[in-house]
Parts: structure tokens; sequence; C-alpha cells
């Protein structure tokens, strides 16, 4: 099932809704998609940047797996490259550890409190 995911400030879980449906059809901790890419609405961010009031305009699409039992995923995850998106710095996610790359999609990402995680191929928790 292919979804939307952007984190939920009020909740503190990240929100999963269905781009079939449009409707929000759970809230998790921990989230895992394959066929990965990100969707900011231009329109939205520059009613942020006007308004300087966050709304939901940026997420990550992609096919929800059934969620995984990692050993230590948070520990395992600390290695792989993290995602970010700042409306008021970026028109959308870039890599962390170098914001002049924009993050254009990827195979697997791992939602996890707060932060994405671009999990490489072959990666074993």
């Amino acid at each position: 099932m292919r979804v939307f995911v952007y984190y939920n400030l009020h909740k503190h879980l990240w929100s999963i809704r269905s781009l079939d449906t449009g409707r929000v059809i759970g809230h998790e901790r921990i989230v895992i998609l394959s066929d990965v890419e990100p969707r900011v609405s231009e329109a939205g961010r520059l009613r942020v940047l006007k308004e300087k009031q966050k709304n939901v305009h940026a997420g990550i699409i992609g096919t929800l797996k059934t969620i995984k039992v990692y050993n230590n995923l948070e520990e395992s995850i600390s290695n792989c490259k993290q995602i970010t998106y700042n409306p008021y710095k970026y028109k959308s996610f870039v890599y962390k550890d170098n914001d002049s790359i924009y993050f254009t999609g990827c195979q697997e990402a791992v939602l996890i409190n707060k932060r994405v995680y671009e999990i490489p191929s072959g990666f074993r928790a």
C-alpha cells in the first residue's frame, strides 16, 4: 500500500495517510517504507514562510512494509544517512551531513522518532 507519512507534532508519532483514500490509517513510532520519495508542497512551504506557522506540507511517500522486529534498531541505523527538512532553509529534503545534496529517493527508509534514515541495500540489523 502506497502511503504519505509525516511527523505529527500533536501526537509525537508518525501519521500514515493512504494515498488511495487520503485518510490517515494509523500512527506509529517506527515506520518502514520501500520505494521512497520525498514530497513537498511548494504552496504549503510558502504559506509556512509567510505565516511563520507549521502546517502539513511535506512528508515521505513509499510502500508501507510490514513492521519488522529489528534488534537494537536505533543503534543499527546510527551509521545510516539521515534525511532532514526545514522549510526555512531548504525547498526539499536534504541529507543532514551534507545539506547541499537534495534527497531524491531511495529503496528503503526507516522513520523512527522524529528522524528519517536512508537504509542502504543489504542492511542487516
